[in-house]
Protein backbone atom coordinates (compact mmCIF):
# COMPACT_ATOMS: atom_id res chain seq x y z
CA UNK A 1 0.00 0.00 0.00
CA UNK A 2 1.29 3.26 -0.96
CA UNK A 3 1.70 5.88 1.19
CA UNK A 4 -1.16 8.35 -0.97
CA UNK A 5 -3.29 5.03 -0.98
CA UNK A 6 -3.29 4.81 3.07
CA UNK A 7 -3.69 8.79 3.34
CA UNK A 8 -6.76 8.15 0.96
CA UNK A 9 -8.43 5.88 3.70
CA UNK A 10 -7.54 7.75 6.63
CA UNK A 11 -8.83 10.99 5.26
CA UNK A 12 -12.21 8.85 4.13
CA UNK A 13 -12.93 7.46 7.43
CA UNK A 14 -12.14 10.84 8.86
CA UNK A 15 -14.28 12.72 7.01
CA UNK A 16 -17.14 10.47 7.51
CA UNK A 17 -17.44 10.66 10.53
CA UNK A 18 -20.29 11.81 12.98
CA UNK A 19 -19.97 14.08 15.71
CA UNK A 20 -22.64 15.40 18.22
CA UNK A 21 -22.83 19.27 16.52
CA UNK A 22 -22.31 17.97 12.79
CA UNK A 23 -23.58 15.53 11.10
CA UNK A 24 -22.18 16.42 7.78
CA UNK A 25 -24.67 18.95 6.71
CA UNK A 26 -27.80 17.66 6.68
CA UNK A 27 -29.41 16.38 3.04
CA UNK A 28 -26.95 16.22 -0.30
CA UNK A 29 -28.46 17.15 -3.66
CA UNK A 30 -31.96 17.29 -4.71
CA UNK A 31 -32.21 14.47 -7.57
CA UNK A 32 -32.00 11.27 -6.25
CA UNK A 33 -31.21 7.75 -7.92
CA UNK A 34 -33.75 5.67 -8.88
CA UNK A 35 -34.17 2.94 -6.51
CA UNK A 36 -34.66 0.12 -9.04
CA UNK A 37 -32.28 -0.79 -11.82
CA UNK A 38 -33.76 -2.68 -14.95
CA UNK A 39 -32.67 -3.62 -18.47
CA UNK A 40 -36.02 -3.62 -20.27
CA UNK A 41 -33.81 -4.18 -23.83
CA UNK A 42 -32.26 -7.45 -22.11
CA UNK A 43 -31.94 -10.01 -24.36
CA UNK A 44 -34.25 -12.54 -22.49
CA UNK A 45 -35.66 -12.33 -19.36
CA UNK A 46 -35.91 -15.51 -17.05
CA UNK A 47 -38.85 -15.37 -14.40
CA UNK A 48 -37.60 -16.33 -10.94
CA UNK A 49 -39.66 -19.30 -9.47
CA UNK A 50 -42.07 -18.68 -6.55
CA UNK A 51 -40.79 -19.29 -3.03
CA UNK A 52 -41.47 -23.20 -1.22
CA UNK A 53 -43.50 -23.04 1.33
CA UNK A 54 -41.12 -24.46 3.75
CA UNK A 55 -37.47 -23.73 4.03
CA UNK A 56 -34.96 -26.62 3.63
CA UNK A 57 -32.75 -25.97 7.19
CA UNK A 58 -33.31 -24.53 10.95
CA UNK A 59 -31.48 -21.49 11.43
CA UNK A 60 -29.04 -22.80 14.23
CA UNK A 61 -28.33 -25.49 12.67
CA UNK A 62 -27.40 -23.27 9.51
CA UNK A 63 -25.25 -20.40 11.32
CA UNK A 64 -23.43 -23.54 13.14
CA UNK A 65 -22.42 -24.61 9.79
CA UNK A 66 -21.38 -22.10 7.87
CA UNK A 67 -17.84 -22.00 6.38
CA UNK A 68 -16.29 -20.55 3.22
CA UNK A 69 -15.99 -23.13 0.75
CA UNK A 70 -13.77 -22.87 -2.76
CA UNK A 71 -14.16 -26.36 -4.13
CA UNK A 72 -17.31 -27.19 -6.17
CA UNK A 73 -18.69 -30.24 -7.95
CA UNK A 74 -19.71 -30.11 -11.86
CA UNK A 75 -23.21 -30.66 -10.47
CA UNK A 76 -26.12 -28.47 -11.75
CA UNK A 77 -27.72 -26.08 -9.71
CA UNK A 78 -31.92 -25.98 -9.96
CA UNK A 79 -33.97 -22.99 -10.85
CA UNK A 80 -35.57 -23.00 -8.01
CA UNK A 81 -32.13 -23.56 -5.97
CA UNK A 82 -30.80 -20.08 -7.34
CA UNK A 83 -34.56 -18.51 -6.46
CA UNK A 84 -33.92 -19.34 -3.14
CA UNK A 85 -30.66 -17.87 -3.03
CA UNK A 86 -31.54 -14.42 -4.73
CA UNK A 87 -34.63 -14.43 -2.26
CA UNK A 88 -31.84 -14.58 0.50
CA UNK A 89 -29.79 -11.75 -1.05
CA UNK A 90 -32.37 -9.28 -2.11
CA UNK A 91 -35.85 -10.84 -1.89
CA UNK A 92 -38.75 -8.30 -1.11
CA UNK A 93 -40.47 -9.21 1.88
CA UNK A 94 -43.26 -6.21 2.77
CA UNK A 95 -44.39 -3.04 1.15
CA UNK A 96 -44.03 0.23 3.53
CA UNK A 97 -44.86 3.22 1.96
CA UNK A 98 -42.63 3.98 -1.17
CA UNK A 99 -40.28 1.49 -0.33
CA UNK A 100 -39.64 -2.06 -0.85
CA UNK A 101 -38.46 -3.99 2.09
CA UNK A 102 -35.88 -6.41 1.62
CA UNK A 103 -34.35 -9.95 3.24
CA UNK A 104 -31.19 -7.90 3.99
CA UNK A 105 -31.27 -4.44 5.62
CA UNK A 106 -30.20 -1.24 4.33
CA UNK A 107 -29.51 2.33 6.15
CA UNK A 108 -32.41 4.45 4.95
CA UNK A 109 -33.83 1.59 3.22
CA UNK A 110 -32.11 2.98 -0.01
CA UNK A 111 -30.67 -0.71 -1.16
CA UNK A 112 -27.96 1.26 -3.10
CA UNK A 113 -26.82 -2.62 -3.83
CA UNK A 114 -27.52 -4.50 -7.01
CA UNK A 115 -27.36 -7.92 -8.01
CA UNK A 116 -25.38 -9.47 -11.25
CA UNK A 117 -25.17 -12.92 -11.82
CA UNK A 118 -22.23 -14.82 -13.77
CA UNK A 119 -24.28 -18.65 -14.34
CA UNK A 120 -22.58 -20.99 -15.61
CA UNK A 121 -24.53 -23.99 -14.64
CA UNK A 122 -27.67 -23.34 -13.69
CA UNK A 123 -30.81 -25.58 -14.94
CA UNK A 124 -32.73 -23.43 -17.42
CA UNK A 125 -30.50 -20.54 -17.37
CA UNK A 126 -27.96 -20.40 -20.29
CA UNK A 127 -24.55 -19.03 -19.15
CA UNK A 128 -24.45 -15.35 -19.67
CA UNK A 129 -24.23 -12.22 -17.24
CA UNK A 130 -27.37 -11.38 -15.76
CA UNK A 131 -28.77 -8.62 -13.20
CA UNK A 132 -31.89 -9.48 -11.08
CA UNK A 133 -34.77 -7.58 -11.43
CA UNK A 134 -36.24 -7.07 -8.03
CA UNK A 135 -39.20 -5.46 -9.06
CA UNK A 136 -40.12 -8.16 -11.66
CA UNK A 137 -38.47 -10.84 -9.70
CA UNK A 138 -36.40 -11.84 -12.89
CA UNK A 139 -33.12 -12.32 -14.83
CA UNK A 140 -32.36 -10.06 -17.54
CA UNK A 141 -29.86 -11.18 -19.83
CA UNK A 142 -27.03 -8.39 -20.43
CA UNK A 143 -24.86 -11.11 -22.59
CA UNK A 144 -24.86 -14.66 -23.10
CA UNK A 145 -20.79 -14.79 -23.82
CA UNK A 146 -19.12 -17.01 -21.99
CA UNK A 147 -17.10 -14.72 -19.33
CA UNK A 148 -16.44 -17.21 -16.61
CA UNK A 149 -12.41 -17.12 -17.64
CA UNK A 150 -12.75 -13.76 -17.93
CA UNK A 151 -14.05 -12.79 -13.92
CA UNK A 152 -11.68 -15.46 -12.90
CA UNK A 153 -9.08 -13.34 -14.08
CA UNK A 154 -10.23 -10.39 -12.43
CA UNK A 155 -10.60 -12.00 -9.55
CA UNK A 156 -6.75 -12.45 -8.74
CA UNK A 157 -6.98 -15.70 -10.93
CA UNK A 158 -9.14 -17.18 -8.44
CA UNK A 159 -10.26 -20.40 -9.73
CA UNK A 160 -13.14 -21.03 -7.91
CA UNK A 161 -14.98 -18.41 -9.73
CA UNK A 162 -15.02 -20.74 -12.85
CA UNK A 163 -15.86 -23.39 -11.06
CA UNK A 164 -18.36 -22.69 -9.36
CA UNK A 165 -21.95 -22.84 -10.77
CA UNK A 166 -22.95 -19.23 -10.00
CA UNK A 167 -21.02 -16.15 -9.30
CA UNK A 168 -23.16 -13.45 -7.47
CA UNK A 169 -21.37 -9.43 -8.22
CA UNK A 170 -23.07 -6.83 -6.17
CA UNK A 171 -22.47 -3.12 -6.91
CA UNK A 172 -23.04 -0.04 -4.99
CA UNK A 173 -25.03 2.77 -6.65
CA UNK A 174 -23.73 5.90 -4.58
CA UNK A 175 -26.74 8.34 -5.83
CA UNK A 176 -29.22 6.42 -3.98
CA UNK A 177 -27.79 6.97 -0.34
CA UNK A 178 -25.30 10.10 -1.26
CA UNK A 179 -28.67 12.97 -1.46
CA UNK A 180 -29.37 11.55 2.45
CA UNK A 181 -26.05 10.72 3.55
CA UNK A 182 -23.49 12.53 1.86
CA UNK A 183 -20.06 10.61 1.81
CA UNK A 184 -20.67 8.45 4.76
CA UNK A 185 -23.20 6.51 2.32
CA UNK A 186 -20.06 4.83 1.24
CA UNK A 187 -19.89 3.16 4.33
CA UNK A 188 -23.21 2.22 4.39
CA UNK A 189 -23.14 0.36 0.67
CA UNK A 190 -20.20 -1.50 2.28
CA UNK A 191 -22.10 -2.51 5.49
CA UNK A 192 -25.11 -3.62 2.97
CA UNK A 193 -23.12 -5.50 0.72
CA UNK A 194 -21.43 -7.24 4.19
CA UNK A 195 -25.47 -7.63 5.29
CA UNK A 196 -26.20 -9.26 1.61
CA UNK A 197 -22.77 -11.06 1.46
CA UNK A 198 -23.73 -13.10 4.80
CA UNK A 199 -26.82 -13.91 3.81
CA UNK A 200 -25.79 -15.70 0.77
CA UNK A 201 -23.76 -17.90 3.17
CA UNK A 202 -26.21 -18.91 5.20
CA UNK A 203 -28.67 -19.44 2.18
CA UNK A 204 -26.30 -21.41 0.63
CA UNK A 205 -25.33 -23.45 4.11
CA UNK A 206 -29.31 -24.14 4.36
CA UNK A 207 -29.49 -25.59 0.88
CA UNK A 208 -26.11 -28.03 1.36
CA UNK A 209 -24.29 -25.64 -1.06
CA UNK A 210 -21.07 -24.42 -0.57
CA UNK A 211 -20.62 -20.28 -0.70
CA UNK A 212 -17.15 -17.99 -0.56
CA UNK A 213 -17.28 -14.23 -0.88
CA UNK A 214 -14.95 -12.52 -2.77
CA UNK A 215 -13.54 -8.86 -2.32
CA UNK A 216 -9.97 -9.26 -3.78
CA UNK A 217 -10.73 -8.98 -7.90
CA UNK A 218 -9.51 -5.64 -10.30
CA UNK A 219 -12.45 -3.24 -9.93
CA UNK A 220 -12.64 -1.95 -13.57
CA UNK A 221 -12.16 -5.45 -15.16
CA UNK A 222 -15.57 -6.54 -13.32
CA UNK A 223 -17.27 -3.33 -14.14
CA UNK A 224 -16.41 -4.14 -17.97
CA UNK A 225 -17.42 -7.94 -17.51
CA UNK A 226 -21.48 -6.30 -15.98
CA UNK A 227 -21.33 -3.30 -18.17
CA UNK A 228 -20.75 -0.48 -15.62
CA UNK A 229 -19.36 2.84 -15.46
CA UNK A 230 -17.42 1.94 -12.59
CA UNK A 231 -18.67 5.66 -11.07
CA UNK A 232 -22.35 5.97 -11.26
CA UNK A 233 -22.20 2.31 -10.68
CA UNK A 234 -19.38 -0.10 -9.29
CA UNK A 235 -18.10 -3.35 -8.14
CA UNK A 236 -17.74 -3.43 -4.42
CA UNK A 237 -18.50 -7.64 -3.53
CA UNK A 238 -18.59 -10.75 -4.85
CA UNK A 239 -19.53 -14.54 -4.13
CA UNK A 240 -19.46 -17.88 -5.37
CA UNK A 241 -21.58 -20.79 -4.86
CA UNK A 242 -21.72 -24.36 -6.09
CA UNK A 243 -22.87 -27.93 -5.54
CA UNK A 244 -19.96 -29.62 -2.27
CA UNK A 245 -18.17 -32.54 -3.46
Amino acid sequence: MTKKTKEIGDRYQEETKYHRDSLGGGFGPAERTAPFKEYPDAQSIIPVPALPETGPAGFWETVARRRSERDFTAETLTLQELALLLFAVQGVTAKHGGYLLRTSPSAGALYPVETYLLVNNVESVAGGVYHYNIIQNSLELITAADLAKELTAAALGQRMVADSAVTFIWTGIPGRSKWKYHERAYRYIYLDAGHIGQNLYLAATALGMGCCTIGAFFDEEVNSIIGVDGKQETAVYMGVVGKLP
